[in-house]
């Protein structure tokens, strides 16, 4: 059987850790290096639950897509408020691992911003903003752009973003144009709106956007949709997890069945 360390290998060629930004953790973070493998959850996060759900299932790597160390911890008890540190306890005492492809995984070729442009039916992609290049000179970078294969009104491109990524609830301004040509930033791109008029989109998807962001693009003419982080960025788990289970046909890799969008909407209409 493969081992842990083997299985990062294998994900550092899928999405180099060195494509990472500064501020990031993804990598190996937690575990035995040498442990042999039998079954990989994957899950966008490393919640309790994905770890209560591993333990049970008898799973000896966890490979997430959030890190599930971000900042300095200073203690690692079950009792402690350090959520992070309660985590890496809960880990250990299960023997579980864990790998975490954050930024790397933003970036690259058939990472999160690909398979999410590819969820939406956009054609002809590019990247959104480069952020360096590989050793063969090939640019990598965060965000995609590409085209609709029809145009659509606003009505009809929020209901082609609720029925591929299933958000609970959207949040987004109307330019009022017809949407063609279409960016996309998994998870947190809001800072990314001018890059994104810039490019000439009709329409920009991303998540976690703040009320100036709507307000320039709103005065830009730019239609601008939050998805959620969640639902942006969670389709790239299931392509992480057919990576392992193609390398890696011995071992049995599975989604998390318990890790869910944790944001809900009180939506008006609900509550008359």
């Amino acid at each position: 059987m493969p081992t842990v360390k083997e299985i990062y290998e294998h994900l550092n060629d899928k999405a180099p850790f060195a494509f990472q930004e500064n501020w990031d953790n993804s990598g190996f973070l937690v575990g035995d290096p040498n442990r042999e493998v039998t079954k990989i959850l994957t899950a966008l996060d490393i919640t309790d639950e994905v770890i209560g759900e591993a333990a049970a299932w008898g799973a000896e790597l966890i490979v997430s897509h959030h890190p599930v160390i971000f900042q300095a911890i200073k203690s690692a008890t079950l009792t402690d408020l350090d959520l992070a540190g309660r985590k890496i306890w809960n880990l250990a005492q299960n023997g579980i691992s864990a790998v975490c492809c954050h930024t790397d995984l933003d970036v690259v070729e058939g990472g999160v911003n690909t398979v999410l442009a590819q969820r939406l039916g956009l054609e002809q992609l590019e990247q959104l903003e480069q952020t360096g290049t590989d050793a063969e000179g090939r640019p990598y970078g965060i965000g995609r752009i590409g085209t609709l294969p029809q145009p659509l009104c606003t009505r009809e491109f929020l209901r082609l973003v609720r029925n591929e990524l299933a958000p609970n609830g959207i949040r987004y301004t109307d330019s009022g144009r017809t949407i063609h040509r279409v960016a996309v930033g998994g998870g947190a791109c809001g800072d990314m709106v001018l890059t994104a008029w810039r490019a000439g989109c009709d329409a920009f998807v991303t998540s976690d956007v703040k009320y100036n962001q709507f307000l320039d693009a709103r005065e830009l003419g730019l239609t601008l949709v939050d998805a959620g982080h969640f639902p942006t960025e969670n389709p790239v788990i299931p392509v992480v997890a057919q990576w392992l289970r193609t390398a890696f046909p011995q071992v049995i890799v599975r989604i998390s069945q318990r890790h869910r969008e944790v944001i809900s909407y009180d939506l008006a209409e609900n509550s008359r």
